[in-house]
């Protein structure tokens, strides 16, 4: 993989000035609140659980949205969010309403208040999740169609876990399925070619927005614990051996190198 084009600017970047020092600190509370949840999620059942899906998934989106305001400005975050909640909602609608591109699949009421047949947490799920993503593949690769490819890849693969989770929980369901991946039963294999698809739609937008080096200490430590966590809990928690392999080979295949370039070259 190729060095990325670095693009440094400065807060003078944004209008409104820096934000205030401060703020660089509660996105570290906001990621601890998000990993003791999620903790907590897999320990619990029942209502607690769905009470539990939403906190941690508004706690994860708080996380991104506030670092990403600390460290990269308004007008950046503005942007950003615009981008990811847009995209996750309206891909999100037309698939409960044409079955294009996830195939024939419905939303439980467990997740809360909807909007066209879309839970509200849905398109937050997609930007908290977006943001660790897009800046993980802009340090390993410039701007262009590989940082399109290898982000969208690199969400997608995160649905090997996520759907297998959820499904499970009966927070949405397929009403018919036909092609699935081995040892994933109940998932179409669409639904997975659809993430493909949509990611990479969705990082090749985001990568639009400028580059800015910054202190990016939450996203890695969020990005980590999402990879991790999941291997660990399929695993573990879930006897679910097959997603275990299947999201630890595709997430693994740009995490693994992502952890290297930012061990061996911390610094933009």
């Amino acid at each position: 993989m190729g060095m990325s084009v670095r693009v440094y600017t400065g807060p003078h970047s944004d209008r409104g000035g820096p934000p205030s020092a401060w703020l660089v600190y509660v996105p570290w509370g906001l990621a601890a609140v998000t990993i003791i949840g999620q903790i907590a999620w897999i320990l619990t059942t029942g209502e607690s659980r769905a009470i539990l899906t939403s906190i941690t998934v508004v706690g994860f989106f708080l996380t991104s949205t506030t670092h990403a305001f600390a460290t990269r400005g308004l007008a950046w975050t503005s942007g950003f969010l615009g981008i990811s909640l847009t995209l996750g909602w309206g891909i999100e609608a037309l698939g409960v309403a044409t079955q294009f591109p996830f195939g024939d699949y419905a939303y439980s009421d467990a997740l809360g208040p909807a909007l066209l047949g879309v839970p509200l947490v849905i398109p937050m799920a997609w930007a908290m999740m977006a943001y660790p993503c897009l800046l993980a593949t802009q340090r390993m690769v410039g701007q262009g169609l590989a940082a399109a490819l290898i982000g969208g890849f690199l969400f997608a693969s995160w649905d090997l876990f996520l759907d297998p989770q959820m499904v499970g929980e009966g927070y949405w369901l397929w009403n018919t399925v036909n092609w699935t991946l081995p040892g994933i039963d109940g998932i179409p294999l669409q639904n997975f070619l659809g993430w493909l698809l949509t990611a990479c739609v969705l990082m090749y937008l985001l990568d639009r927005l400028p580059r800015k080096a910054a202190k990016d200490g939450v996203p890695t430590l969020m990005l980590s614990w999402v990879y991790s966590s999941n291997v660990f809990a399929a695993l573990v928690f879930f006897g679910e051996p097959a997603v275990a392999l299947w999201g630890g080979l595709c997430m693994g295949a740009v995490i693994i190198p992502w952890w290297w370039r930012a061990w061996s070259q911390p610094q933009w």
